[in-house]
């Protein structure tokens, strides 16, 4: 009977302090929190009101008295250890702010407010390092920018400011470290390590293989290959000028040219819906899904069987493929990632303006009339052409080139068993 008698009194002293904190009777509403506390010392909607009202009167040893015995009741809770770290950063006792912050993480190591406080400590303390680290992570935390609540957008925005400059700092510090073993080994190919460097003070975003449908472990993630792994594609380069007048002769005859990207109306179109159905970024598809298509190989024979050449990669109903690709002004490719990386992609450009550019991760190349690039089409890469006038590309795809003999076949079973599981051949997409 006597805990329903203080339950009783509990609502009644819980609901006169909220009448009295509504009229600014504060003293009333202190009282009313002692009576309570008398009858429950361990009333933690009361303990965290009374630190609460604390806090807002600048009382922060007050604050900090509630809050501590509120986290000992219940320690698995962040925002009581939150909660404790506010009053101890106005007390200005740093240690006690910390321990609290290290509480609050051990509970939820991505909770955004407690790594962007820890941020704080760290920075007041002139440890920047660790500062620029626990930044860091709130960033890499924090939700969308729109998502967040307002009251932690600026405490974000100086985090990550806070992140970049550090980072700036120590990159150019290193750039100048460096420069004497650049020097040293000039003319040697450290393209690679640059990179890394790029990538370690955020200057560049690591991009490794992202294949969308067949994943190949152990292949290494290179953007571009080195065009001497691939002499046959000497055939190629020296006979780009028929190749483009065979182009020239179908482009002139209007027909055969269709959408690159064909998606159905109820597909989720995401970052192809600009490009979808439209002829801004069109084909001349001469293998389409591993088949001849004969209407339009036939009108260009030197291409075709140059095609022969190449060891394209044969997996049914998705391999070979190769077509002549048309970019029109002001269009741009946006970033996407290829199907698999057993294969790699071949560009032999044939009409290229000025203003076109094409990226694959953090590397930008210009296409250049009659010079083939070979990439790995499962790292992000995306196309521009800003210019006035028509882009013109050959592609085609070739097996990668670390697989062996057996593996390309095992491939190619694997792609006749899919397609007989699933009863048909599927339009795999890009």
């Amino acid at each position: 009977m006597s805990n329903e008698i203080n339950s009783n009194e509990i609502a009644q002293y819980e609901a006169q302090a909220t009448r009295a904190v509504d009229s600014a009777q504060h003293n009333i509403a202190i009282r009313a929190w002692e009576k309570i506390l008398s009858l429950e010392p361990n009333h933690v909607p009361t303990l965290a009101k009374v630190g609460k009202f604390a806090i807002g009167s600048g009382d922060f040893l007050s604050a900090q008295r509630a809050f501590q015995r509120i986290a000992e009741i219940d320690p698995t809770n962040s925002q009581h250890w939150v909660n404790l770290a506010i009053a101890c950063k106005g007390l200005k006792d740093n240690v006690g702010e910390e321990l609290a912050i290290t509480a609050a993480l051990m509970v939820d190591p991505m909770d955004l407010l407690s790594l962007l406080m820890r941020g704080s400590v760290l920075e007041r303390q002139g440890k920047r390092n660790k500062a620029a680290a626990a930044y860091g992570a709130a960033a890499t935390v924090a939700p969308a920018f729109h998502l967040l609540h307002p009251d932690l957008r600026p405490s974000l925005e100086y985090a990550m400011q806070y992140k970049d400059a550090y980072d700036q700092e120590f990159a150019s510090f290193l750039d100048q470290h460096l420069q004497v073993q650049y020097d040293k080994y000039h003319g040697e190919n450290l393209a690679r390590f640059r990179e890394s460097v790029d990538i370690m003070v955020g200057r560049k975003r690591r991009f490794d293989s992202q294949s969308m449908m067949q994943h190949y472990p152990g292949l290494l993630p290179i953007a571009f290959f080195e065009r001497d792994q691939f002499p046959w594609l000497d055939g190629f380069e020296d006979a780009t000028e028929s190749i483009r007048n065979e182009f020239l002769n179908v482009l002139s005859d209007e027909s055969g040219f269709v959408p690159y990207i064909t998606y159905p109306a109820d597909a989720p179109l995401n970052q192809w819906a600009e490009l979808n159905n439209s002829p801004d970024w069109s084909a001349f598809h001469l293998l389409k899904q591993g088949k001849v298509v004969v209407e339009n190989a036939t009108k260009c024979p030197n291409t075709m069987q140059l095609l022969t050449t190449a060891p394209q990669p044969i997996q049914l109903g998705r391999t070979p493929s190769a077509m002549f690709s048309l970019l029109k002004p002001n269009t741009h490719i946006p970033p996407h990632t290829g199907v698999s990386n057993i294969r790699l992609v071949t560009h032999l450009p044939l009409i290229v303006p000025e203003k076109c550019r094409f990226r694959v991760g953090n590397e930008v190349r210009e296409w250049v009339p009659g010079k083939a690039l070979v990439f790995d089409d499962t790292i992000e890469h995306e196309a521009i052409n800003e210019s006035d006038k028509l882009r013109v590309v050959l592609i085609f795809d070739v097996w990668h080139p670390s697989l062996s003999l057996a593996e390309r076949e095992m491939i190619s079973a694997l792609a006749i068993g899919s397609n007989q599981f699933i009863g048909e051949i599927e339009d795999v997409g890009l």
